[in-house]
């Protein structure tokens, strides 16, 4: 008879993915943000790419709370918006 014991084994130490995991909005500080968001989204077919600023706005508040790690908004795509000149785009 085998045991079901390992004495032997290392015990698994979970980690946290370092992006795409971020704590809940629980008392929805950023839910006005969401809402004009997913509103934009609605009001255009979800073509996500016409409610660019109400993203970063999103964004915006959720760094600014503690609710995901603060990011430069260039490293996440809004260079265009801080600069105020669109993002050139490669036309092959």
């Amino acid at each position: 008879m085998s045991t079901a014991m390992n004495f032997g084994t290392k015990s698994f130490q979970p980690r946290p993915p370092d992006k795409g995991s971020f704590p809940l909005d629980h008392f929805g500080e950023c839910k006005s943000f969401k809402e004009k968001f997913m509103k934009c989204l609605r009001d255009n077919n979800f073509e996500n790419s016409l409610c660019r600023n109400e993203s970063k706005e999103y964004l915006e508040c959720r760094m600014d709370r503690q609710l995901m790690a603060q990011e430069p908004l260039e490293k996440l795509g809004f260079r265009d918006l801080i600069d105020g000149k669109p993002e050139a785009k490669d036309k092959c």
